[in-house]
């Protein structure tokens, strides 16, 4: 977007009474942000939605200020602006009504594969959920899709990092600004993340991580995906928003089953039950629904390698997991004589290497 626009569009996005679907439908009638606020309030009158209370709001100097901020740190922070009408805005999600006017992105994302999928699912994920997220993600690598997930705690961070380590492309749709992350202790997947992926959102450098803003962001998860998997849901909870949204988007929805006295499957086994979604025993039931086995790739499948190169601190911190099972990084630390500021470092290539795997209260122990 040319930074003239950009800097109309923000502002447009900043009127009292002016959202995405009407903020859409002005620059559709009057040809671009700018010209919106170069018409006449007569003509502006004639467009639905416009009251006398936005033509006053239209006036508002302020916005012009805001607006202005935000270019300022988006050209600090290198971060782009993709609006609705743009080559590079997700395909599917332009087909979305409700779609957000302007995304902010980070890192390297490339959104030309169509093969663009959404895993979502409980903050709470058990050991099912993640052997089922890692079994899935693994064996449909050949594919070459695009992991799309919420940067959250349990099955998003798990369907995050095995992209990554799949060496495949992986979006994070966060419910705030660019300027920070939310939750802090996943700032470490950023970098690597950026590298093939990165992240979108539709939230300002002024915006929290409120409430309402998760209930926000799921729509572009589901609107921009081909189709949503839900791996884990207790009976309430986001993910099954975010797959009926899918739905109304009439996008495939997905559900990992279990079993019924198991707390985090009581969700997916509700969709399932009520036809909302379609049952995913294995990837092979994903390929047949959308399709895919018509269009797979002739490369050879990537294989999972066997022995992994490890240097001289990473294998001292091997041998001593491979002793202890697991352990607190405080004592590796000290154990492995490594500073816990390097040691963090070092255990993070060892989990983007599938070698270890981090515990709450700080502990890792061996995959």
């Amino acid at each position: 977007m040319l930074q003239q626009e950009a800097f109309y569009t923000l502002a447009l996005l900043q009127v009292e009474g002016i959202g995405d679907i009407l903020a859409k439908r002005l620059i559709q009638n009057c040809g671009s942000a700018e010209t919106v606020f170069q018409s006449k309030a007569t003509s502006l009158a004639k467009i639905d939605g416009i009251t006398k209370r936005v033509l006053k709001n239209l006036q508002d100097t302020s916005i012009f200020q805001k607006a202005e901020r935000e270019l300022n740190f988006i050209a600090k922070e290198k971060i782009k602006i993709l609006q609705s009408q743009d080559e590079n805005y997700p395909e599917k999600l332009k087909h979305c009504s409700d779609a957000p006017l302007v995304l902010f992105q980070s890192g390297n994302i490339d959104i030309s594969n169509k093969k663009i999928i959404s895993i979502v699912g409980t903050r709470q994920i058990t050991s099912y959920g993640t052997s089922a997220t890692q079994k899935l993600i693994e064996d449909i690598a050949p594919l070459n899709p695009i992991i799309v997930s919420g940067f959250a705690y349990g099955v998003d961070i798990v369907a995050h990092q095995t992209a990554m380590q799949n060496n495949l492309q992986t979006i994070g749709v966060l419910a705030h600004g660019l300027n920070q992350i939310y939750p802090k202790t996943h700032k470490r997947y950023i970098p690597k993340m950026e590298e093939n992926g990165g992240f979108l959102t539709e939230f300002w450098s002024s915006s929290q991580p409120d409430r309402e803003n998760f209930v926000k962001r799921n729509r572009i998860v589901a609107g921009m995906s081909e189709a949503t998997i839900v791996i884990e849901s207790a009976e309430k909870g986001g993910s099954l928003i975010t797959a009926q949204i899918a739905n109304d988007y009439n996008r495939d929805v997905f559900a990992v089953p279990g079993r019924t006295t198991d707390k985090y499957s009581q969700g997916c086994n509700n969709l399932i039950k009520t036809q909302r979604a379609h049952l995913l025993h294995s990837a092979a039931d994903l390929i047949y629904i959308l399709n895919w086995n018509l269009k797979m790739k002739t490369e050879k499948p990537i294989q999972k390698q066997l022995f992994i190169e490890l240097n001289n601190e990473e294998q001292k911190v091997y041998d001593y997991l491979h002793k202890k099972d697991k352990d607190m990084i405080d004592n590796i630390a000290l154990e492995c004589e490594l500073p816990v500021f390097k040691l963090s470092s070092i255990l993070l290539n060892m989990e983007l290497k599938g070698i270890v795997q981090p515990l709450p209260g700080k502990v890792y122990k061996l995959i």
